[in-house]
């Protein structure tokens, strides 16, 4: 994924590929060149999940942002409807393991995928979670998307 941001960012005007840096580190514990209050944005889609230490690479995010920057991060949350969650779970767990197996021949990565989103806390329980972390929240701190099948969570690091 960093190579295909990479490859996408030379397609902007030469002054905005100046802003962009790429990084690949253990975002729960980033290395010293990444300075305390030194970014403005941090974003994570559809991977934070998979973190092994969520809390930590929160407090990590806290950490480097600037105060006033922005925490962003969108992942699969939980859908708040009963019947659709329902017909959503149904779908989840037996279309897209079978998806994995006919498409890419591995089954197993799928079914960890509906596993893991199931596993990940609800819009509410990773928003306190951001709070946890020290960011501020406007309104809930997220916006439920298709339902809540994906929810966008922003954090703002206090001024101070």
């Amino acid at each position: 994924m960093l190579e295909v941001g990479r490859q996408r960012s030379l397609q902007l005007p030469a002054s905005h590929q100046a802003a962009f840096s790429f990084l690949e580190a253990n975002a729960e514990r980033l290395p010293s060149s990444v300075a305390d209050n030194s970014l403005d944005l941090y974003t994570v889609s559809f991977g934070i999940r998979n973190f092994t230490d969520i809390p930590a690479a929160l407090r990590e995010a806290h950490r480097v942002l600037k105060p006033g920057g922005v925490f962003a991060c969108m992942e699969f949350s939980k859908v708040g409807n009963p019947l659709l969650n329902a017909a959503y779970k149904q779908w989840s767990f037996s279309a897209i393991p079978l998806i994995g197996q006919l498409v890419a021949a591995d089954r197993d990565s799928y079914q960890y995928l509906v596993e893991s989103i199931e596993r990940f806390p609800s819009q509410d329980e990773f928003r306190d979670m951001i709070k946890d972390a020290g960011f501020d929240v406007a309104g809930c701190g997220y916006e439920n998307l298709t339902g809540g099948v994906a929810a966008i969570h922003k954090g703002i690091k206090p001024l101070k």
